[in-house]
């Protein structure tokens, strides 16, 4: 498919579309004009195919029917103008942006056509409907689906990896994203009971960091515990009522290697079949009052230990490691 646009709502059209309007500047620019928008069409009607699909992409099961997603405001829309799509083609489909948010961020339209992509302006009312969120920024992007597949994540031979087990809460999921690309994880990994990762909310709690590593989801537990231990990484549950305190992890160096970190759902933790796959059940000591962590700062100081010790002298990832 290389980096043209597939046929069906999200594709590119080749002939005027009722539901596309002239841009007001078409109407007052002189021929030749080079304002960026000056010749983009504007999407203005709520029963155009292009928006009906678009809006439909808050559903889980359009978005797996069609392998794509949303992804809004800038800073995400620019992350995946950045990122490769590999053979499938360009991770970027298509730019849907209100006239006044185009013009403010001209750089990004600029750089969405040289990558290909078709960008198209919208009235506020066509943008609300498109968005997931209460104030859009006037700036969507419809992009296809990266996540990589386990055995590739694998073969890697990851030294640090986020393994989220049971996580429905789609914020915490793109927050625990965001944790693991910030500490140099090489890859998170979602399992099959867990919430989708294309879901509106976890896209944008990653802050564009699901554009920056390699992601596997729907891998059932055990095959995601099985698989990091034959590839020589050490499981680590995450858990409050662990008997191994993370401390004596950092202490003792049992740190420095590879690590893969379970985290549980946010309500009640790990299940007990689940704990008992992994080598430790460790806790994050509680030296105050606060009656517990919630879950994405509890992946934070997790991850940002084991980052630490990995770059330790010794640690799997120290210039002074043999």
């Amino acid at each position: 498919m290389g980096g043209i646009a597939p046929a069906g709502p999200f594709a590119a059209p080749s002939d005027p579309d009722p539901d596309l309007a002239p841009h007001p500047a078409e109407a007052t620019e002189p021929p030749g004009a080079t304002t960026p928008m000056a010749t983009t069409p504007e999407l203005t009607s709520l029963r155009s195919a292009r928006v009906t699909a678009a809006h439909r992409l808050a559903r889980r099961s359009f978005r797996g029917k069609e392998r794509r997603f949303l992804a809004e405001g800038p800073q995400a829309v620019r992350e995946a103008i950045a990122h490769s799509g590999g053979p499938a083609g360009r991770t970027l489909v298509e730019l849907y942006a209100t006239p006044e948010a185009a013009g403010r961020h001209a750089d990004l339209v600029a750089a969405a056509r040289a990558a290909g992509a078709p960008v198209l302006t919208a009235t506020p009312e066509v943008m609300a409907e498109i968005s997931d969120t209460v104030t859009p920024q006037g700036v969507v992007g419809i992009c296809r689906f990266l996540d990589t597949p386990f055995a590739e994540v694998l073969r890697t031979r990851p030294r640090l990896v986020a393994v989220l087990a049971h996580v429905r809460d789609p914020g915490n999921a793109g927050t625990v994203l965001r944790c693991a690309d910030a500490a140099g994880a090489d890859a998170v990994v979602l399992t099959d009971a867990s919430v989708d990762l294309y879901n509106p909310k976890a896209v944008r709690a990653s802050a564009g960091s699901l554009f920056h590593l390699p992601v596997a989801v729907g891998v059932p537990v055990t095959e995601a515990v099985q698989g990091l231990r034959a590839a020589g990484v050490r499981l680590l549950a995450a858990d409050g009522a662990g008997q191994r305190d993370l401390d004596a992890e950092m202490d003792e160096g049992t740190l420095r290697g590879p690590t893969a970190w379970i985290f549980g759902n946010e309500a009640w933790g790990l299940p007990e079949e689940t704990r008992a796959l992994a080598d430790e059940v460790v806790r994050v000591p509680i030296h105050g009052r606060a009656e517990s962590l919630n879950l994405a700062t509890a992946a934070a100081v997790c991850l940002y230990a084991s980052a630490r010790e990995q770059r330790a002298p010794g640690g799997c990832r120290s210039v002074t490691s043999t």
